[in-house]
């Protein structure tokens, strides 16, 4: 597959110099069945973010599944995902003439589709349109409470439609949200869910009674994918984290610990201090993300009970206060991340095991920015 590396023996995670990633390779392959059949089975388009793994082939096993197109947050996975679909979606706004530059310089094989929320944006795109003409979807991003971009006002959704509609190079394709505020269990997300379908419909409502009637409606993240079906205007969901999972996923309940295909393998380097154990994995190695109800940042896996609870950028450390297991200095462990994407972005290659046996290694081909001026 295109961007993996050829491993000539039989190695076996044990033997891979720690801190390193490791997927195991049949929770990755389920995960992204699953996904694929639950949206199918609620009459939606799957869009998946590749945010999370930055891989290409990862992405057309994602394609291979019945996925329509891409979700890109950066121009450089952009322009790495081009080898591997017709289709991406820009989730994020191009408001850089560089950016805009390389957008336009995508092959023109890839149909583009690209969200914005200002009149800025959209005369940006029809001045960079003019310049390298090309056929350019637009997608109004709508606020629907996370209060990061988007428009929460049905009118002003309507304006910037109206704005897309006059740009004579840009075509109004619909409108994107991302509900990143529901992001606690699944048990609970049933009155953010009801105000959700509420506001959508009305934005909906708005756009098609002016003469704007959104094709695309795109939405949806791994936390609310449970409960995707409960959008009566969605068509489509960009899903990033469910290849692998991470805690915060667990924690949702969108996902159990068996589905987490991604752990950091680190190795205990000293248990000289008493009641912890301080393995080679820090922050530059597992991220340095809190979340709300999970303790440290980290746990290790076959011992949910112990934590990463501190790091420096090279040292973790385990607290082992409150329980009998005593690992020695050399044992390997396995870490479940507490923010799984953030992990893929601080590594160059990424190592998939069935097993104890490592199959391939990948580079993480959309890591970074891509561009030095």
């Amino acid at each position: 597959m295109a961007g993996t590396i050829g491993l000539t023996s039989a190695w076996t995670w044990r033997s891979l110099e720690t801190p390193v990633p490791l997927v195991d390779l049949d929770r990755l392959e389920d995960n992204i069945a699953r996904m694929a059949h639950h949206v199918e089975a609620r009459g939606l388009a799957l869009r998946p973010h590749v945010k999370t793994h930055k891989t290409p082939w990862i992405a057309e096993a994602q394609l291979a599944a019945g996925a329509q197109g891409l979700t890109c947050a950066t121009v450089f996975e952009a322009e790495v995902m081009a080898s591997v679909t017709n289709e991406i979606l820009l989730a994020h706004p191009p408001v850089h003439a560089e950016k805009l530059r390389r957008l336009f310089a995508l092959p023109d094989h890839l149909s583009l589709i690209i969200g914005v929320d200002s009149p800025d944006a959209v005369g940006m795109l029809q001045k960079a349109a003019e310049q390298w003409p090309r056929p350019v979807k637009v997608v109004a991003e709508a606020d629907v409470g996370l209060k990061r971009v988007g428009l929460r006002n049905p009118t002003d959704v309507l304006q910037l439609a109206q704005a897309i509609g006059r740009a004579p190079s840009l075509e109004f394709a619909g409108i994107m949200f991302y509900p990143g505020h529901l992001k606690g269990a699944t048990s609970d997300q049933s009155e953010g869910m009801l105000r959700l379908n509420q506001d959508l419909h009305q934005m909906c409502e708005t756009l098609r009674r002016a003469g704007f009637p959104p094709a695309v409606i795109s939405g949806g993240s791994t936390p609310t994918a449970p409960r995707f079906g409960e959008l009566a205007d969605l068509t489509e969901v960009r899903p990033g984290t469910y290849v692998y999972n991470d805690r915060t996923t667990v924690s949702t309940g969108a996902c159990d610990l068996r589905q987490c295909a991604l752990t950091v393998s680190a190795t205990v380097v000293s248990t000289s201090v008493q009641g912890q154990a301080v393995v080679d994995a820090g922050s530059k190695a597992l991220g340095r993300e809190p979340h709300e109800g999970l303790a440290g940042y980290g746990e290790v896996l076959d011992h949910p009970e112990v934590v990463v609870t501190r790091m420096s950028e090279e040292h973790g450390i385990l607290d082992l206060s409150s329980v009998t297991w005593r690992p020695r200095v050399g044992d390997l462990v396995r870490i479940i991340p507490n923010h799984v994407c953030i992990v893929v972005h601080l590594n160059d290659v990424i190592y998939g095991m069935r097993g104890e046996v490592v199959e391939r290694g990948w580079e993480v081909a959309a890591r970074g920015r891509g561009y030095c001026p």
